[in-house]
């Protein structure tokens, strides 16, 4: 079974919110088991659309109890790593779609690209480019749901 992690900021836009949501539905769609940071803003409208879709969400919490969690999550994992359970997220995903922007989303990604061998798709948010302006390789920027799911199952 493959496992997408769904990584953006915990104070989203509706736009944002409305882009998560979409997506954990179309990911549980297909039968992937959605894991995410399992708190508020992407995080919870992606588990959201997921739990909606009748798929699985994993929440990997940052601190050592349940606090704070998304109800919508299946299974809580309380790893009391702090921001650091951001590399238990992306080290247990096969694909990482970013949505929106945040620091702790651009770790996500830079944790991503620097693991390799995993697509990061960028759908609304981080675009990392060069000291020549040139865009950094390996993010996959996409404009729809849609294609930031079929791009992390392919």
């Amino acid at each position: 079974m493959i496992q997408v992690a769904v990584c953006g900021p915990r104070d989203c836009s509706d736009a944002e919110a409305e882009w998560a949501w979409r997506v954990g539905e179309l990911l549980a769609g297909r039968g992937a088991v959605v894991l995410c940071g399992g708190g508020s803003g992407v995080m919870a409208a992606v588990a959201a659309g997921a739990r909606a879709a009748g798929g699985t969400v994993v929440g990997i919490r940052p601190g050592a109890g349940r606090e704070g969690a998304s109800p919508d999550l299946s299974v809580v994992i309380s790893t009391n790593l702090g921001e650091a359970r951001n590399a238990v997220l992306v080290w247990s995903a096969d694909a990482v779609i970013a949505i929106g922007g945040s620091w702790g989303t651009l770790s996500e990604v830079a944790l991503a690209m620097r693991r390799g061998g995993v697509p990061v798709i960028s759908l609304g948010g981080w675009q990392v480019l060069a000291a020549d302006g040139s865009p950094v390789p390996g993010i996959v920027p996409v404009t729809t749901a849609e294609e930031a799911v079929a791009r992390a199952l392919a």
